[in-house]
């Protein structure tokens, strides 16, 4: 009996193909099996009842051969997994998954598997160093599986490598195979009983900073010394040359920072209204710190802190991208929405992003299409798509050719199904989770890094605060933990703070949005909302003029308060330049300072 196909089940079959041709596959199976022989080399053979004949070596799904004529695995492959199961009462369904472990891939059978070409492109990798999240077999997954920062490969069958899936494109980023595994075998090492650890491989040998790095901290400090209110255009010569060495080195994290803090000063120096002071300031402080995380011989991890693990784009295979939610901000005359995808296949979300030069509001913009999909569907629906590819910061491309076609569907607010990595149901847990995380300007640049899903047990209370035009709801999980939802009222989104007064009156299941720490608590700044039978967009949803009551007055956060006015400052100095601050700039530093410490 073929091991690799009794070991398929019908959601890896699904994963390997689609559930619409795991269905019909099985509908075929019911009116009439096809006949099976099986080589002496294990090639199962089959003649179906519409005279269609397939073969299945050895080898993965993708070997076999159908005189259907379809490309890639044919729903007729898949009915011969099935039938092999079903003669040979291979389907036994077990209580605990077996417990097998990657890592005990050998570099030859790895070799075999990609080829040598992607091996070496891994050990490229791997000598740079890279950060990987590895998953053990439980009974919520009984695939073991590795989250890499550039794919998530999944081992379909145990100790056979040709059922090895990715999420990128075949033959695009093959390589990630072997980062996997050794992945696995890092984690075998070093914590051989955790369900779900992250390890560090490789990287010891590389140097601490590098010349990109270096040059990058130097732009940084001219930037600061002089502000960009003195800054010209000669800088691009420079720019340029920071921009090249970071990327020959693979520093991706940088390497955004610098076109960050470039397309500041161009803005600056064009009087765009994307010119921020704090933005720049930002920027600055982050080469910096990136800078002092790798060379101070701390406990940092060297790829998480560069994105030198990063590729600048991965094409997807067939992706399935499930809405969260939208949102839409103005920047001068241009509006920019920003799509929220669930991907399961790599357990994360990614950003779409559109920019319109209109005075067009949310829920005009939400008829907009985005290849072939109206912004509205894209938001609160699901689309499969043949022609995706994602960046290194997690943001997402569709692209247009004839033959990628990307198709809409209603997901009617299921989104219990997404990976339980992006369903926050205990909020005492997300609460730890937030505290534990690095600092900002050192954490990987990944644009919907903190957004969530996070399931409603209770609403408890609504309240409107006029003066600031903001909507407060307070939300419990099922142990009871509160969180706040909170959301602001802008121009360029009339119906939100209606969108979501109706949606939390309502049968709310889920929300969804980007979390923080704030105040000893959890506050969910919403994107999106889920009740029974439909997603809830309230950056897209016209305004229904509804009168909300309003609650108590804001009460005053001082320690927020010097904060920002601390930030500000300091951002003003960005902006000068320290070269040319005025004199009264030392007694205001000192006075923040004061409030600071107070």
């Amino acid at each position: 009996m073929r091991a690799d196909l009794c070991a398929l089940t019908a959601a890896t079959l699904a994963e390997l193909t689609n559930r619409g041709l795991v269905k019909r596959a099985a509908r075929e199976l019911e009116r009439a099996m096809p006949e099976l022989t099986e080589d002496d080399n294990g090639t199962v053979r089959a003649v179906h009842p519409d005279g269609v004949t397939t073969a299945l070596p050895v080898g993965g799904l993708e070997l076999g051969t159908c005189s259907c004529g379809a490309a890639g695995v044919c729903r007729h492959m898949v009915a011969v997994v099935l039938a092999y199961q079903s003669f040979g009462a291979a389907a036994v369904v077990e209580d605990e998954p077996e417990v097998w472990s990657p890592g005990t891939f050998t570099d030859d059978q790895v070799t075999a598997r990609i080829g040598e070409r992607a091996v070496a492109a891994a050990r490229r990798v791997e000598a740079s160093g890279y950060v990987a999240r590895v998953h053990r077999p439980g009974a919520g997954d009984p695939v073991p599986s590795v989250e890499l920062p550039t794919a998530t490969v999944r081992f379909l069958v145990p100790d056979d490598l040709a059922f090895a899936r990715t999420d990128a494109v075949a033959g695009v980023r093959d390589d990630v195979i072997a980062l996997a595994v050794w992945a696995f075998r890092v984690a075998d090492r070093r914590a051989p009983d955790e369900a779900d650890v992250q390890v560090q491989v490789g990287g010891s040998a590389a140097p601490t900073g590098g010349p990109g790095l270096d040059s990058a901290v130097a732009l940084a400090g001219l930037v600061l010394r002089e502000g960009a209110v003195h800054l010209g255009a000669g800088l691009a010569a420079d720019v340029a040359v920071v921009r090249r060495d970071l990327e020959s080195a693979r520093m991706r994290w940088p390497l955004l920072a610098v076109e960050d803090l470039v397309a500041q000063l161009h803005a600056y120096g064009h009087r765009s209204a994307r010119y921020r002071p704090e933005a720049l300031a930002d920027h600055i402080a982050e080469l910096v710190a990136r800078h002092r995380a790798v060379t101070g011989g701390g406990p940092s991890l060297r790829s998480r802190v560069l994105g030198t693990d990063e590729a600048s784009e991965t094409p997807l295979r067939r992706a399935r991208l499930d809405g969260l939610g939208a949102r839409v901000s103005a920047v001068g005359d241009e509006k920019v929405v920003d799509l929220f995808l669930a991907h399961a296949d790599s357990a994360t979300v990614l950003v779409l992003r559109r920019e319109y030069e209109t005075p067009d509001t949310g829920p005009q913009l939400a008829a907009r299409r985005v290849a072939g999909v109206t912004v509205g569907a894209l938001a609160g629906g699901a689309v499969v798509t043949e022609s995706a590819a994602r960046s290194a910061s997690r943001t997402v491309r569709l692209g247009t050719r004839r033959l990628s076609r990307t198709e809409a569907m209603a997901t009617r607010g299921s989104w219990q199904d997404l990976p339980r990595t992006l369903i926050a149901a205990d909020l005492t847990a997300l609460a730890a989770e937030l505290d534990a995380l690095p600092p900002r300007p050192i954490r990987a640049r990944v644009e919907a890094e903190l957004v969530r899903v996070i399931p409603v047990a209770e609403v408890r209370s609504i309240s409107y605060a006029p003066g600031g035009q903001r909507l407060d709801a307070m939300i419990a999980d099922a142990s009871g933990t509160t969180a706040v939802i909170s959301a602001t009222h802008v121009s360029c989104v009339p119906g939100r703070l209606d969108a979501m007064a109706a949606a939390l009156e309502g049968s709310v299941r889920y929300v969804s949005g980007s979390v923080r720490r704030s105040g000893g608590g959890v506050v969910i700044d919403p994107i999106g909302f889920a009740l029974d039978g439909r997603v809830v967009v309230p950056d897209l949803a016209p305004a229904a003029r509804g009168v909300m009551a309003p609650g108590a007055a804001a009460v005053q956060d001082p320690i927020g308060q010097a904060l920002h006015d601390a930030l500000s400052l300091l951002a003003e100095v960005a902006h000068r330049g320290l070269q040319h601050l005025p004199s009264t700039m030392g007694g205001r530093l000192r006075g923040a300072a004061g409030r600071l410490g107070a």
